[in-house]
């Protein structure tokens, strides 16, 4: 709280110390380091972080499978608390609850202003930059600029947005809960609702059941698809998939045949929609393949793995198969962002389920090793 004699001013706003966990090289785990929080520039925000999911793209980052920048601050699905403004905000206000965007709306760039895509242009996917719009950081470290993910880096205490990477939501909405609107949920229930257009009586399939794949059938379920075929390697994930709204649950692992014949066999020709939800060029393939040869369509929902490839049959598109991408389930960040919480507050889709385990900010690590076991 600022304790001169003016009200609220850009000159109250000071630097901010605070915990984040630093990721300072690719395959070794974070360090809980002191960071300094710059304050925000001009239409920017600073926000609390008040809670943060773990998801699987940032552990691509740990990997290598999605190339960053190192040291970095990962994290992008978090919910949070308007700490200050920059000049020219008008969205926010401090003290407003709010949910970060990986895909920001700035709603002047030829996506936002055309309904048919929602990967605004000033997104920090796939740039690799690491930055904010001026080319700077807002972090440091033992005296080194510390790199932005997606432009929300939401592992740390305080971070710092573009104000078109924010969106504010109900002030009663339950913040450890709806941080999940924030990626997770919304990526999959979208990637149904929005991407595919699910039809009420279709037939899905379902490859991957994290919290992402539980989310698409949630949404095939949401969308009336009469049968859901879920589909992992691991079967202690079925009980939860079926609670969710999977009729069907199948191992890989059970069947001698390549997956996507055993899908065709199980449906009589195929499903009418699919969705990969692992990021693995193999599995991308067998989701197509497992597609009605006419009018299938298949959804890419998990990010796909740096330098690699996709070798498939070409006549796999020509008899009339569909493939499609979905990067944050097809919403325009900015407009969906509130309803769906508004919804999540209506009790018209729960979250509970998705989550697992709840850990202290300093138990990170912790919760990777917990991702990378299937727990």
């Amino acid at each position: 709280k600022c304790k001169c004699q003016f009200p609220f001013s850009l000159l109250c706003l000071q630097v901010i110390k605070c915990k984040a966990a630093v990721l300072w090289e690719a395959n070794k785990p974070f360090s809980i380091e002191e960071v300094e929080v710059a304050p925000p520039k001009e239409h920017e925000v600073r926000v609390k972080i008040v809670a943060t999911g773990i998801c699987r793209s940032d552990d691509h980052v740990i990997t290598g499978a999605l190339v960053m920048p190192f040291p970095i601050i990962l994290g992008h699905e978090a919910a949070g608390v308007v700490e200050s403004v920059g000049q020219g905000v008008t969205a926010v206000k401090p003290g407003d609850k709010v949910i970060p965007l990986f895909v920001p709306q700035c709603g002047e760039c030829q996506n936002c202003l055309n309904t048919k895509g929602n990967l605004c242009s000033k997104t920090d996917l796939g740039t690799s930059g690491g930055l904010m719009a001026d080319g700077t950081t807002r972090f440091t470290c033992k005296g080194k600029a510390i790199y932005h993910f997606l432009g929300t880096s939401t592992f740390t205490e305080y971070t710092v947005l573009h104000e078109s990477a924010v969106a504010k939501i109900d002030s009663a909405a339950p913040l450890e809960k709806v941080c999940l609107i924030g990626c997770g949920f919304s990526t999959g229930y979208g990637a149904a609702l929005q991407t595919a257009k699910v039809e009420p009586g279709s037939t899905c399939a379902v490859f991957g059941l994290g919290g992402v794949g539980l989310s698409v059938i949630m949404g095939c379920k949401a969308a009336g698809a009469s049968r859901i075929i879920a589909v992992d390697i691991n079967s202690d994930k079925f009980a939860k998939a079926k609670e969710l709204g999977a009729t069907d649950c199948i191992n890989p692992k059970d069947f001698n045949k390549p997956i996507h014949e055993v899908l065709t066999e199980m449906t009589g020709g195929g499903v009418d929609y699919s969705f990969e939800v692992i990021g693995r060029t193999d599995t991308m393939t067998a989701a197509l393949a497992c597609c009605q040869y006419n009018y299938g369509l298949s959804v890419i929902v998990g990010v796909p793995p740096a330098a690699q490839k996709i070798t498939f049959d070409p006549m796999l598109l020509f008899t009339g198969r569909s493939w499609k991408g979905s990067v944050f389930g097809g919403w325009k960040s900015k407009d969906a962002v509130p309803k769906l919480v508004a919804d999540y507050m209506k009790k018209k889709f729960v979250l509970d389920p998705l989550i697992t385990h709840t850990l202290p900010f300093t138990k990170i690590n912790e919760g990777f090793d917990l991702l990378r076991t299937g727990k």
